[in-house]
């Protein structure tokens, strides 16, 4: 089974913000808020330079079956990024894929991180037919699972020393939601 490549992107019901293909000239913006201590302090990103993002921008506009899809958030009005929303960890045979999203932190409070998700994860139903995604939030990421919970997933368990977190392993709340049948 080959990889659906995205024809659509998904519509982002959030009045001023779009979603497009995600572009290597959105790597400046995309490390700017990456590189932030307090953006990835609850998070298990850990970039070293602006040149970790690239190859992961090469993965997402990749044609293989299981690369990863992400798209660029951005202010309709402007072109550039401030934000991602997509999904990696995704699986052809089993038509599952693993919901993953970033806000630069000027943007917070509005909403926009629980739009990207409802938008990408009815999408993913919609365009990829996944039956199943899921998303991972540190235990200690409380925005992060406001944003999950009021999105309808659903909560499946705590993953102990799941990942590596800057050298530590540490836990992560499963959420997953189911395609409507």
């Amino acid at each position: 089974m080959t990889k659906l490549i995205p024809q659509t992107v998904p519509v982002l019901g959030s009045a001023g913000f779009s979603l497009r293909p995600i572009a290597l000239s959105d790597v400046p913006a995309w490390y700017e808020y990456l590189s932030m201590p307090h953006v990835v302090e609850h998070t298990s990103w850990n970039l070293a330079s602006m040149d970790s993002l690239v190859p992961l921008v090469h993965w997402y506009n990749s044609d293989a079956p299981e690369s990863a899809i992400r798209f660029a958030v951005q202010e309709t009005s402007g072109n550039r990024l401030i934000g991602t929303v997509g999904f990696h960890t995704v699986s052809v045979a089993h038509r599952t894929a693993e919901l993953a999203y970033d806000i630069h932190p000027a943007y917070w409070g509005r909403g926009l991180a629980s739009a990207c998700c409802r938008a990408a994860t009815a999408w993913g139903f919609a365009e990829q037919h996944y039956v199943r995604i899921q998303a991972m939030a540190l235990d200690s990421n409380a925005a992060s699972i406001r944003v999950l919970e009021r999105c309808q997933f659903t909560v499946e368990g705590k993953l102990r020393s799941y990942r590596m977190v800057r050298g530590e392993p540490r836990d992560f709340w499963l959420y997953a939601s189911i395609a409507p049948t």
